[in-house]
């Protein structure tokens, strides 16, 4: 019995090699490779087939979507801590403008003060020039 089973096993991998030479033309290499070919793909539709297999698909499925989400979530995080760190610069920039505004305001409103007293004691002094003169004329002082 187990010689004919040896028998009938290496005539089926006789015609096997057979078909796969006469298939690639000739060439063993290419022979080769279409007989991997071929049992990777075999391989991969057997354990398709496999009970479980679904199984680990579905986990496998919820171990990358949840990486995807870890991403996602660090992605979001960064954005956020750009966009506070942009934030904090445009308000000290905001907050220096002010400071430079309210200080040249001040100087302006000094220096404007300033000349307004000038020009009062100047026209004051006008005036006590004018009250003198034209009271010499109608006898005054």
């Amino acid at each position: 019995m187990s010689g004919r089973i040896l028998k009938f096993g290496g005539a089926a991998a006789a015609g096997g090699a057979a078909y796969y030479f006469y298939k690639a033309g000739g060439s063993p290499k290419v022979a080769e490779k279409e007989f991997e070919h071929d049992a990777a793909r075999l391989s991969a539709n057997v354990k398709s087939h496999l009970p479980g297999a679904e199984k680990e698909a579905k986990t496998a499925a919820k171990k990358y979507g949840t990486e995807a989400g870890k991403q996602f979530d660090q992605v979001v995080a960064n954005a956020r801590d750009q966009t506070s760190k942009v934030d904090h610069k445009l308000e000290d920039y905001r907050q220096g403008a002010e400071n430079k505004i309210n200080t040249a305001r001040r100087e302006s409103e000094t220096k404007l003060m300033g000349a307004v007293d000038k020009f009062d004691h100047k026209v004051e002094e006008g005036a006590s020039k004018s009250k003198s003169w034209l009271g010499g004329w109608f006898g005054g002082k």
